[in-house]
């Protein structure tokens, strides 16, 4: 069976799913010690949310790149996730899933949420021929993100290390133990039909 190109990869119940994010300390800490983000946070801003933990260790260099040393596994509402794909746009244009180029720039100046489509990583962050969800809110989503989807906030930022510690000692059994369990996440029909071909 061939594997689909496009996946949505998660940890998963019947009523939440696991993202994941990387903040500066004084915006991480506070918010997995209070679960909900601190007022320093931008609601008007645009915010990345990802499903794949090897996604964010890649993105945020295991916890280490600068702004991004507080790692965060956010469980939100499958509710709001599912409400956020359907509003949301391609970041990107693309011949024979849009109309035309003009109608791919109205539809991404008035969504309200983004997807982007990039190659899954392995434990040692090379990219895997499948490509991987990566959601951006802004607006009204980012709105209901900080302020009704969020269940629960925890800061995984040592699990990071420990598995990075691992992959590093050449140990990928032992960091492939320590990492989420992550399976395509069921989505309905359609869902994704309008965020990729």
């Amino acid at each position: 069976m061939t594997e689909q190109k496009h996946q949505i990869r998660a940890r998963y119940t019947d009523s939440t799913v696991t993202v994941y994010q990387a903040y500066p300390p004084e915006i991480g800490l506070p918010a997995a010690r209070e679960r909900r983000f601190p007022a320093v946070w931008k609601r008007d801003r645009m915010t990345w949310v990802k499903p794949s933990f090897l996604w964010m260790m890649y993105r945020c260099g295991w916890g280490t790149k600068e702004g991004q040393e507080a790692v965060l596994a956010l469980e939100i509402t499958r509710e709001g996730f599912e409400w956020a794909l359907a509003h949301a746009c391609l970041s990107h244009y693309e011949h024979g899933l849009h109309a035309d180029h003009a109608t791919w720039k109205r539809q991404l100046q008035q969504a309200t949420a983004r997807v982007q489509w990039d190659p899954e990583r392995d434990l040692r962050l090379q990219p895997l021929p499948h490509r991987s969800l990566q959601l951006g809110l802004a607006g009204a989503a980012a709105r209901r993100y900080a302020d009704e989807w969020i269940v629960s906030i925890t800061d995984v930022t040592a699990l990071s290390h420990a598995v990075h510690a691992h992959v590093r000692d050449g140990d990928l059994d032992r960091a492939r133990q320590l990492l989420p369990r992550e399976s395509p996440y069921p989505v309905h029909e359609g869902v994704l039909a309008h965020l990729h071909q």
